[in-house]
């Protein structure tokens, strides 16, 4: 796996940023800085002065990669997904048996997230956090229709169909592909916060994962259809 991911290039709607962070030493320090700041104190109070202050740079530098902080964390999630798309089409390309691929892609959207070593200025596991818990502050905003028809969320829909047309590999019948999809990817950002913050709102715990939970809801919920 490593030696697939060596020298991968993640891509990012333009439009989120001003210069491609990925394109000097500069940009990607405000992107490793970001992520463990953002991680650290929480997106709200996540500032560019702040962050200038951890490169070491005026708050300036910061406005030459990123419109706002918005875009920046727009930026990540993006990256993030990205990120699982690679990991996702990888690791399940190879597989025939159909449920099999969708208990395997259902592993990788839901697991927890280790860092991988292969993108040296992010801390893939650090970011994991941030889009626990910061992922719907991207989304939850006025401008959000807009930002999706500008493709702010492709990456984010493209992964939820891939992941709706697994599901409907082994029950072409069900009628729900995409509410179960979408659930799958949502729900598995929200079990890992409850898990971290609210444990007796889940079951989910130190032996029982997120991903034993959505592999049980997704395989039960596709045999009573398929059965019935």
């Amino acid at each position: 796996m490593k030696d697939l991911f060596s020298g991968l290039k993640i891509e990012v709607n333009k439009n989120l940023y001003v210069k491609d962070p990925e394109s000097s030493s500069l940009g990607k320090k405000i992107i490793e800085k970001s992520i463990k700041l953002i991680n650290d104190k929480g997106f709200e109070q996540f500032t560019f002065k702040k962050l200038g202050a951890e490169i070491s740079s005026n708050e300036s530098s910061v406005y030459r990669y990123f419109e706002n902080k918005h875009k920046l964390l727009l930026y990540l999630t993006s990256w993030y997904w990205g990120w699982k798309e690679y990991q996702l089409v990888f690791g399940t390309n190879n597989i025939q048996d159909p449920r099999q691929k969708l208990e395997t892609a259902i592993n990788i959207l839901t697991r927890s997230v280790e860092k991988d070593s292969l993108t040296s200025h992010i801390d893939e596991a650090c970011l994991n956090k941030v889009v626990v818990n910061e992922f719907s502050k991207s989304y939850l905003t006025k401008e959000v229709d807009r930002e999706n028809k500008e493709g702010f969320f492709e990456v984010y829909n493209r992964l939820v169909l891939r992941l709706k047309e697994m599901i409907l590999a082994v029950d072409k019948d069900y009628l729900y592909a995409s509410s179960l999809a979408s659930t799958v990817l949502e729900g598995a950002l929200h079990q890992h916060f409850l898990k971290e913050h609210f444990p007796s709102l889940t079951e989910c715990d130190n032996k029982v994962t997120p991903t034993q939970y959505f592999t049980h809801l997704v395989n039960t919920t596709l045999n009573y259809t398929h059965n019935g």
